[in-house]
């Protein structure tokens, strides 16, 4: 797994794009995404992660809108609490 970040992924993402290995996007020091190419072996893993947490969503009972709304307000109260600092 290579490992970029956020500035060398966007100067780059063409190149990184073609490339078969996953990418790891670090944002100062901190995990900011992760880019599977799709024919990559690594891509099986991801379907099933996903598929994983669909169950457990579904089972827990939440949905897609509860989610979203709950992200919404980390980062509202995130956003305030640096304004604070």
């Amino acid at each position: 797994m290579r490992i970029a970040s956020i500035r060398e992924f966007r100067d780059k993402t063409s190149a990184m794009l073609r490339s078969k290995e996953p990418i790891l996007v670090l944002r100062r020091g901190q995990i900011a995404g992760l880019f599977l190419p799709y024919h990559s072996e690594k891509h099986k893993l991801f379907l099933q992660l996903t598929d994983q947490i669909g169950q457990r969503l579904h089972q827990a009972g939440l949905t897609e809108e509860e989610i979203l709304e709950n992200f919404e307000r980390f980062r509202k109260a995130h956003r305030a609490s640096c304004r604070r600092r």
